[in-house]
């Protein structure tokens, strides 16, 4: 027990900075793509560099009073940061407790929008992000940042809408892009018939791991695409199983053509 109480100690100095590597770490991967992360970056250069020109000036009474100065500091980041505290805390909860709910939810209106969409043959493509990122698209795309409801998706691809070109882009449970352009699908087996939304829904899903749902313009029907292969024509009974098969249960391809009715 000495020995690992001696060894303990001896490397408690070296986990304590990794842990506060990993902190430093997860907060700026958060604050990533946000404004935040420029405003916690000027305010540590600036500490930074008032810190080092008081000792070159050695103003001793400065000095000790801006070492003083962490717990203001500490209250001050918490103010500027407060919304992006917010939204992390949100997410965590989302994440920890309700993100089965909150895929449910997500479904259900995708489920309603391409009904509804299907009804009344109006054109669309939606991709549900995975885990490959798609940000050199989503950076060229329109910046969006709303929860996916039916309503709003309807707008967006609404004929004469300015946004109903190209496709939406949904990232754990919101919009986060329209109007993005998506790669067209290489695969030589693809129908000379198929239009351009079902080769870019093909294309995007052999790119990545995403999911596709495309809306015909012409037929009204929906096909999704998933890992370089597209399901047609899936009748609008089935679309909330299947979305759940492949969001949720992580289901193979046999479970969906079970599913549809296809084996």
């Amino acid at each position: 027990m000495n020995y690992l109480s001696v060894f303990y100690e001896a490397i408690t100095p070296v986990l304590e900075i990794l842990t506060i590597a990993l902190i430093i770490y997860c907060l700026l991967y958060y604050l990533r793509r946000t404004r935040a992360v420029f405003v916690l970056s000027g305010m540590f250069m600036l500490l930074v560099s008032i810190t080092f020109l008081f000792r070159i000036l050695n103003f001793s009474i400065l000095s000790s009073l801006l070492s003083e100065l962490g717990t203001v500091l500490a209250f001050a980041v918490i103010v500027i940061f407060q919304s992006e505290i917010r939204q992390g805390f949100a997410k965590l909860g989302t994440s920890l407790f309700f993100f089965k709910g909150q895929q449910q939810e997500t479904i259900h209106e995708l489920v309603q929008a391409c009904c509804e969409m299907a009804e009344e043959k109006c054109g669309a493509l939606i991709v549900i992000e995975g885990k490959i990122q798609m940000q050199s698209i989503i950076e060229d795309a329109i910046p969006l940042d709303n929860p996916v409801q039916a309503i709003i998706l309807e707008s967006i691809f609404f004929p004469k809408a300015p946004l109903h070109d190209g496709a939406v882009i949904i990232r754990d449970g919101r919009i986060i892009a329209a109007r993005a352009i998506l790669p067209l699908g290489q695969n030589e087996n693809i129908s000379k018939r198929w239009g351009t939304r079902h080769r870019a829904a093909i294309g995007i899903t052999e790119e990545s791991d995403a999911i596709a749902l495309v809306v015909s313009e012409e037929t009204g029907a929906i096909s999704i695409a998933t890992r370089g292969f597209m399901w047609k024509n899936i009748p609008q009974d089935k679309l909330h199983e299947v979305l759940d098969l492949l969001l949720i249960r992580k289901g193979s391809d046999y479970e969906i053509s079970k599913t549809l009715g296809r084996v």
